[in-house]
């Protein structure tokens, strides 16, 4: 025998060594394993058809809350010491038409609505809160307020 056929027959003798049983098997487990899954699906398909099993349903129940009864009579400013606040001065408006705003330059003149004088407001996060002068002290501007802005209950407390 040369080596070519030796070859070849050793090659094809792995193939009959597998047995057609373990092809079998194979093929019945997945069969098995398809008319599960089939099985499956039709239970699936019947229950839909049934009406649900009725659970005992108990109306929702909220829990009274634990905790003091209101506010304390003193509140202390320390609680708002962390809060941030924008403030602004508003000295006057004006109306003006872009090209008039275009053309502003170092030492334009902008008239506003108010005169020298009048009150200037201060708003407080968008909201007008007070009414003041414009002062200067130490080479600083200072506002000094002269009219608290606001709802009537909070400015008649003590």
């Amino acid at each position: 025998m040369s080596s070519t056929e030796e070859t070849q027959e050793a090659t094809t003798k792995p193939q009959a060594a597998n047995p057609p049983a373990a092809n079998a098997a194979a093929t019945d487990a997945v069969a098995e394993k398809a008319a599960k899954l089939l099985e499956d699906a039709e239970t699936a398909l019947n229950d839909i058809d049934r009406p649900a099993p009725s659970a005992a349903v108990k109306p929702f129940q909220l829990e009274d809350l634990v905790g003091h009864e209101g506010p304390p009579d003193k509140c202390s400013i320390d609680l708002l010491r962390d809060v941030d606040l924008d403030l602004k001065i508003e000295l006057g408006r004006t109306h003006m038409l872009l090209e008039d705003v275009l053309s502003l330059r170092r030492g334009s003149v902008v008239t506003l609505d108010k005169l020298a004088g009048d009150p200037v407001d201060l708003y407080a996060n968008g909201r007008l809160v007070a009414r003041g002068e414009i002062l200067v002290l130490n080479d600083n501007f200072c506002v000094r307020v002269a009219e608290l802005v606001g709802s009537e209950s909070l400015l008649d407390e003590p």
